[in-house]
């Protein structure tokens, strides 16, 4: 059953603005890993410090403390499997990526592969049912629009694509575009328990007590998201040190630090827009929102590079056009109704 259209606008508003937040957390997760002189210390940091912020909030809201103990019950009762509260695994992937791949295959095809995970992922995490909304129907328009994103994001990013880059590499990054989705997916359905969304009120005596608990129940979600995703890269960052050595040491700028804001931010808004709009919309708009906020940082802010040429603005303006084309409403005919003398 297809969301309202007033919620779907909503949801692909909300879902743009968690790009800007991606980009954000990009640029400043970027430059305190070249600070550094090792870009997976630095995520580990950034989830760090989003897991602290987090943890500090749910403490001091009652409603966040409810969620955390609505979730431990249906994992105990099963209703909540323990696959379920991995979705922070997905992060965890996609940064690991970064570190990895990047400077193998370019920015460009990173984020095409990455963008082709996601669209794809969406499709078929909406199709199963995986996100607290259910299934989705897998409509012409969601499939135009989800290839209309991927040729749109390949239009911005072409000027910098580098051919010769070797293709399997490419395939971490699209298998982290894939994790991607399915994160945004367990983060709802998490979120959903959490709020008491898919408790019986019968049996949960905090169900119904916390007015606007569909924001409130995104705080445990994205808690246990950064709780899992901290702890993988953690891992990581200790193979880290042992091949490549000591980091250099933490810079003074404050600026660096707030990757893990605006990671906690970025997880908790999706956590609640899939519930609305589902995993397809959720990815496509909030890609939009990357691509148009990149663009316009570096028109106020030129890099080196210097500014974005005009496919890049077309580009950009391509994934608004691709998120509206998925949002269509879809009936499908119907065949008329034969008349009792021909059944």
């Amino acid at each position: 059953m297809a969301p309202p259209r007033s919620r779907t606008a909503l949801g692909l508003a909300a879902s743009f603005v968690t790009g800007g937040f991606i980009v954000g957390q990009a640029r400043v997760n970027a430059e305190l890993g070249a600070e550094l002189g090792d870009g997976v210390l630095a995520a580990v940091i950034s989830f760090g410090l989003g897991l602290v912020l987090l943890l500090v909030l749910v403490a001091l809201i009652p409603a966040g403390r409810r969620g955390l103990r609505r979730v431990g019950a249906a994992r105990r009762r099963g209703s909540l499997r323990s696959w379920q509260l991995l979705g922070g695994l997905g992060g965890a992937l996609l940064v690991a990526g970064q570190g990895l791949t990047v400077h193998v295959l370019g920015t460009a095809l990173f984020t095409i592969a990455v963008v082709a995970g996601q669209s794809s992922g969406g499709l078929v995490v909406d199709r199963a049912g995986l996100g607290p909304a259910g299934p989705q129907a897998t409509t012409p328009p969601r499939v135009v629009g989800a290839l209309l994103m991927l040729g749109a994001v390949v239009l911005s990013v072409a000027p910098s694509l580098r051919t010769e880059a070797p293709v399997v590499p490419a395939l971490l990054p699209l298998a982290a575009g894939l994790a991607i989705a399915t994160q945004q997916a367990l983060n709802g359905r998490v979120a959903a328990v959490a709020g008491g969304g898919q408790e019986d009120p019968d049996t949960d005596p905090d169900a119904g007590h916390d007015r606007g608990r569909t924001i409130v129940s995104v705080l445990p979600a994205a808690t246990i998201n950064f709780a899992v995703g901290f702890a993988a890269l953690v891992v990581a960052g200790l193979v880290a040190i042992a091949l490549l050595g000591p980091p250099h040491p933490l810079p003074s700028a404050w600026y660096l630090y707030l990757g893990g804001p605006f990671g906690a931010v970025f997880i908790g808004l999706s956590a609640w827009i899939v519930g609305q709009i589902g995993v397809l919309l959720l990815s496509l708009g909030a890609v939009a929102g990357q691509v148009v906020t990149a663009v316009l940082l570096d028109v106020v802010m030129p890099p080196a590079a210097g500014t974005p040429g005009a496919t890049t603005v077309l580009g950009a303006a391509l994934t608004l056009v691709a998120a509206g084309i998925a949002a269509a409403p879809w009936r499908a005919r119907r065949s008329p109704e034969r008349s009792p003398a021909a059944r």
